[in-house]
């Protein structure tokens, strides 16, 4: 009888474990470690791994468009690879004209904190201004600079410095 009753147990706990969640049951977030990791596998195998992406959202810009360019030393001038990534911005911004913008300017680590302050204000001028050139309304635009105290990667050396020379733009 004992044996019956556990076979039973365990039968349930596999039926269950193998059970697709319910919209419900998956933001929950519901269930131990077992029946989780469960769930996991099987949402994998039916469902995309991430939701999707909200249209007109940082995460849309990140994703499918970029949403930052880059500078060489001590310069504010866009390369043809900044000025590619911004006409996607611009053509996205166009597709949600509801979505207003900050371009943040970014220096490296190197000179004092007055000149990247300064030099950040132009990088996120030049990349506004160039928005601007291509039809986006300079109201939906706002710059700032944060000069060298927001680096994007730690490190005093030229690959870390090249990522911290930028532009970035965040949606509102």
């Amino acid at each position: 009888m004992r044996f019956k009753l556990t076979t039973l147990i365990a039968a349930a706990f596999l039926v269950t474990a193998c059970e697709a969640p319910t919209d419900e049951t998956a933001t929950a977030g519901s269930g131990g470690a077992s029946s989780a990791s469960t769930s996991s596998t099987v949402t994998s195998t039916t469902q995309p791994a991430q939701p999707s992406i909200v249209p007109g959202t940082q995460e849309d810009l990140v994703v499918n468009i970029g949403d930052r360019v880059f500078f060489a030393f001590d310069k504010s001038n866009l390369t043809a690879e900044s000025r590619a990534t911004l006409e996607k911005q611009a053509a996205w911004l166009t597709q949600h004209p509801q979505v207003t913008v900050i371009i943040e300017g970014h220096a490296d680590e190197r000179g004092t904190r007055e000149y990247n302050i300064a030099l950040g204000d132009r990088r996120a001028t030049s990349a506004r201004d160039y928005l601007i050139s291509l039809g986006v309304d300079a109201g939906r635009i706002t710059t700032i600079s944060y000069g060298k105290e927001r680096p994007a990667v730690a490190g005093s050396n030229e690959e870390a410095w090249g990522q911290n020379r930028r532009a970035v733009s965040v949606v509102n």
